[in-house]
C-alpha cells in the first residue's frame, strides 16, 4: 500500500499550504550530503532544526568526520542568509548522543542480514523513533529525515515508519521522497559546490564490509577482463 504513494507530491501539497508556512520542522539528517538538498529546498518554508543523530555509524573517527561535515555546511547556509544571498530561515543544529551499543544491541542476530533488508528497516526506525521523541520535546509541527533522498533507501518503509511513530509521539510525519525532482543530483551537485566529504558506505560495520566485498569482485571480474 505504501508503495504506491507519491510521497514527493504529498509533501508539494504541503508546502503549497500557506498556513504551513513558518511552523517548527525537526529534520533528522544522516549526513551533510544528503542534507544539502534538503535543506536547500525547505529552509524558505519551515524553521528546521537539524537532529544529528547516527549510532550506526561504526567508527568514532568516521563519526566525528561526519557530523564536523554536517555543522559546517549548516554554517555555509547560514551565512547566505546573513549575507542576504538566500532567503528563508536560519538553520539551528542539535547533534543526538553517539552510542553504537544502541545499533549492535537492535540489530543483534541480524549482521548476516543483505544491506536494504530488515536490519536497515530496523536502524531506519532506532534513529526515527529518537527524532519523534525529540520532536514532541521541543513542541515541533513536524519530524521527518534525510534518509528518502538515498536511491539506495527504501522511501516506502521510511514513510511507513515515520507514520507509526507520529501516531505513538503525537507529532506529524512529513512524508518525503527527496530523490525526487532530482533531489538526489541536485545533493550531488551541492556537495561538490561546498567542498563536502561524501561516504562511500551508510557508516555501520556491515554496510562497509559489504561495500569492500562488492569492490573486490568488481576489482577481480576487471582483471580477469583484461587478461
Amino acid at each position: 500500500m505504501h508503495g504506491n504513494k507519491n510521497y514527493a507530491l504529498e509533501l508539494e501539497k504541503i508546502l503549497k499550504n500557506t498556513e504551513n508556512k513558518g511552523k517548527k520542522l525537526f529534520l533528522h539528517s544522516c549526513c551533510a550530503p544528503c542534507s544539502s538538498y534538503v535543506l536547500e529546498y525547505l529552509r524558505g518554508f519551515f524553521q528546521i532544526t537539524v537532529f544529528y543523530y547516527n549510532p550506526n555509524i561504526t567508527e568514532q573517527e568516521e563519526y566525528f568526520k561526519r557530523v564536523t561535515e554536517q555543522k559546517r555546511l549548516i554554517r555555509e547556509f547560514n551565512g547566505q542568509l546573513q549575507r542576504g544571498g538566500a532567503a528563508g530561515y536560519s538553520i539551528d543544529v542539535v547533534e543526538g548522543d553517539y552510542c553504537r551499543g544502541l545499533f549492535f544491541e537492535a540489530v543483534k542476530g541480524l549482521e548476516q542480514c543483505k544491506e536494504g533488508g530488515e536490519r536497515c528497516f530496523i536502524c531506519y526506525e532506532l534513529r526515527l523513533r529518537e527524532t519523534a521523541k525529540r520532536a514532541k520535546e521541543t513542541r515541533a509541527d513536524y519530524f521527518t529525515t534525510t534518509l528518502t533522498i538515498s536511491p539506495l533507501k527504501n522511501a516506502g518503509k521510511i514513510n511507513e515508519i515515520g507514520e507509526r511513530l507520529s501516531g505513538e509521539y503525537g507529532v506529524p510525519f512529513l512524508p518525503s521522497d527527496f530523490k525526487k525532482k532530482n533531489g538526489y543530483k541536485r545533493s550531488v551537485e551541492l556537495s561538490k559546490e561546498y567542498g563536502l566529504y561524501r561516504q562511500d558506505y551508510c557508516g555501520c560495520i556491515f554496510s562497509r564490509q559489504e561495500r569492500a566485498k562488492t569492490r573486490e569482485q568488481a576489482d577481480s571480474t576487471s582483471s580477469a577482463d583484461d587478461r
